[in-house]
This record gives C-alpha cells, structure tokens and sequence, in this order.
C-alpha cells in the first residue's frame, strides 16, 4: 500500500520515471586533482549522448573522499547542464548524521534537484530524517551491496514523505533486489535499478528508471536497454541487453572497487574526459594490460 509523499519528492519521483541518470565519474589527475572545467564538460557530453539526468558525488563519483570545496563545485557545474541532479551525501566518515545533512543542505543551496543517501551504520532511517529537515530536498534510499538495508530499516525508509524512491545496487543478491523492488513499488516510491550486473532483469522485476555507474561511459549502450524495454521491443531488448551485459561482465569484476578506473579508462576511450583525468585514486590499482580488455568489451 502507497504511503503518504510530500509533494516535492512526488514531483522528483515522476520526473526520474523512466530515466537514464548516469552515476558519473569524476575526472581526475593520478594525483586526484579535479579540474572543475573538464567535469562540466564531460557531464554535458554524458546528456548529449543519452543520459537524462546525472547523479554526481555517488559511489561511481567518489564523492565520500571528496573535499567540501570541490564537492561543491562539482554539483554546481552539473546544475548547469539543465538536467535534473542527483547529489549524493554521507558515506565518508562514521558521523553520518553530522556530514550527511551539512552536505544535503549544501545541495539544495547549489540548485541540486535531490540527493542520493548513502547508506551508514546505525540508525538509518534518522539519516534520512536529518538529510530532510536540513535540507527539504527530494531523497533516494540507496540499497548497496556493500552494506544491504536491513528490511525493518528498509520499510521505515520507504514510509518517509521526502523519499521519492530507492536505488538497488545489491550487485548479485537477486531475491533482494526483487524483495526491494516490490517494497519500492509497493510504497507509491520510485523504483530505481542501479543493478549494472542484473540491468535488463531489473526491468523485468519492475524498476521504473535506472541511476547507474555504467553509464559513466557508453551512455548510448545503456539506453538502449531501458529504451528498447519501453518500446516493447523484445528482440531489440534482448541485443541491447546482450551487450551491456558483455560490457558489465568486463568492467563490474574483482575487485569490484576497480569499475570505477575501469569506467574512466572506457570515457577516455570514448572522448568523454582526457587521458590526463582518467585515474582514480581511490580504488585498488589495476593491471594496465586490463584495460585492453575492458575496452574490446565495447566492440
């Protein structure tokens, strides 16, 4: 049964159905400097090839290590593309009652359309209590595989007016990425896939938009699944599907903190960012004959 939404994240949860947000990367030096110049110009890229919307400072964006100054610049220069924007907030530190609602109130100061929470330990339907009273904005839950939502926590969530809707990324736990699915639908929220490895049975479990950080790079692939799904293009489904999985299988792989360089690698490839912003100074360090293989995924 549909519970009680406020009007704001009503708006924001039907403005995102049916969306492609790309979880966007941050282009940065191997020594991690971002040139807020080249961000911008690559978030623009990612709307002109398909995306409808962007979610900066997500997990695929790396924003828990990111400083307050840049974070800020970097919600600002997405804002200015005109998509709608998704910050996400918390995750860094263990004081996410403290960080989190500073970093949302930032968010909506900056123009941003809503924001991504991360999860956290303790209590986490405070977290998003706190996020909303600091800030007003639209929320969207987040379900990670890294640390999965406990089911009473989860529909305590869900029951919150501010939450539009929940992003699984539960990566390859099925039967909770459909159990989540179902609350999500259940509840009158968005139902959000970021499952990259599971993106076409998503749809098919129910999600109604995807906010994933395969869509850092090869924008057009991804669309091409939820668009071909929209259209009741079975046979164009089953393509389109077919290759993005070719593509997850190479890039979504132990260890699993590696996607983000992998992605990187794939929008420098693609003309998305330069070489010279394409490391990530936060993941595990790759092999670079790796690359070779990530980037014949995409033939």
């Amino acid at each position: 049964m549909s519970t009680p939404i406020d009007p704001r994240a009503a708006r924001l949860r039907d403005r995102l159905r049916g969306a492609l947000v790309a979880a966007a990367a941050t282009p940065m030096t191997r020594s991690g400097e971002v040139d807020l110049d080249v961000a911008e110009a690559y978030y623009r890229r990612l709307t002109a090839c398909g995306a409808d919307a962007l979610a900066v400072l997500a997990h695929t964006g790396r924003g828990p290590f990111l400083a307050p100054d840049v974070r800020a610049g970097l919600i600002a220069r997405a804002v200015r593309t005109g998509v709608p924007v998704i910050a996400g907030v918390g995750g860094g530190r263990s004081l996410a009652l403290e960080e989190a609602p500073e970093e949302a109130r930032m968010a909506a100061e900056l123009g941003a359309d809503g924001v991504l929470v991360f999860p956290s330990q303790g209590d986490r339907a405070a977290l998003h209590e706190q996020v909303w009273a600091a800030a007003g904005l639209p929320m969207i839950a987040f379900d990670l595989y890294t640390d999965p939502c406990p089911p009473a926590a989860l529909g305590e969530i869900l029951r919150h007016p501010g939450v539009a809707g929940l992003k699984t990324a539960l990566l390859s736990d099925a039967m909770g990425c459909q159990r989540t699915i179902a609350l999500t639908r259940e509840a009158g929220r968005l139902a959000i896939t970021g499952e990259d490895r599971m993106f076409g049975p998503s749809l098919l479990w129910g999600a109604q938009a995807a906010l994933v950080g395969i869509a850092a790079a090869s924008v057009e692939t991804t669309a091409a699944v939820l668009r071909a799904f929209e259209g009741d293009d079975l046979r164009g489904f089953e393509k389109a599907s077919a290759r993005l999985d070719r593509l997850a299988a190479a890039t979504f792989t132990a260890p699993m903190e590696g996607y983000v360089q992998r992605m990187l690698w794939l929008a420098a490839a693609e003309g998305l960012i330069p070489e010279s912003h394409a490391f990530d100074p936060y993941g595990p360090g790759l092999p670079e004959p790796e690359r070779a293989s990530v980037l014949a995924a995409t033939a």
